[in-house]
C-alpha cells in the first residue's frame, strides 16, 4: 500500500441550490412587482428593461451555478504528483514525476499589486494550483507542497 498526501481545494460557496432559487424567484417577484406597478401606470416601455434585467440576473446565477462545484485535487503518491482540475464542465488530471516535481512561488514585487500564485513544476512542465484559495493560504499550500515533495515516498 503506497502512502498519499492529499489536498482538495473547493471554492467557498456560501448558499445552496435551493437558497438560490429563493433568492432568483424574489429578484424576480420584486422586479415584475415594479415593472407592472409602472406598466399599469402607462409606462409600459418599461416591461422590457425589466425582461433584460432578469434575463441578465439569470446569466449571473448560471455563471455562479456552473463553478459552485469546481474544485482541486493535488495527490502526492510515491512515484507522480497527480493534479485534477474541475472547473464548470471541464476536469483535466495531470501528471508530474515525483523525483523531479519542485514548487514555484511567485509573490509580487514590494510595491506591486498581484497575486501570489503557486506552482507545481516538472521538466518542461508547469501548472498552477491554489487558484480557488484565499491569497494569505497560497503561501501556506506552497509550504505544504514543498515538505510533502521533501518527504521520502513511501512504497
Amino acid at each position: 500500500m503506497q502512502d498519499r498526501t492529499r489536498w482538495i481545494i473547493k471554492r467557498n460557496c456560501s448558499a445552496s441550490p435551493a437558497l438560490l432559487a429563493l433568492v432568483f424567484a424574489s429578484i424576480v417577484a420584486v422586479s415584475f412587482v415594479f415593472g407592472l406597478a409602472f406598466a399599469l401606470r402607462g409606462l409600459w416601455g418599461i416591461l422590457p428593461f425589466v425582461g433584460l434585467e432578469l434575463l441578465a440576473v439569470a446569466a449571473a446565477f448560471v455563471c455562479y451555478g456552473r463553478h459552485a462545484a469546481d474544485y482541486e485535487r493535488i495527490e502526492v503518491g510515491a512515484q507522480v504528483v497527480e493534479i485534477e482540475r474541475v472547473e464548470a464542465a471541464r476536469s483535466t488530471v495531470r501528471t508530474l514525476t515525483r523525483p523531479w516535481a519542485r514548487v514555484e512561488l511567485e509573490q509580487p514585487q514590494a510595491g506591486w499589486r498581484g497575486k501570489v500564485r503557486v506552482f507545481l513544476a516538472a521538466g518542461g512542465e508547469r501548472i498552477e494550483v491554489g487558484r480557488l484559495l484565499a491569497e494569505d493560504r497560497r503561501a501556506a499550500l506552497a509550504r505544504e507542497l514543498k515538505l510533502a515533495l521533501r518527504t521520502p515516498a513511501a512504497g
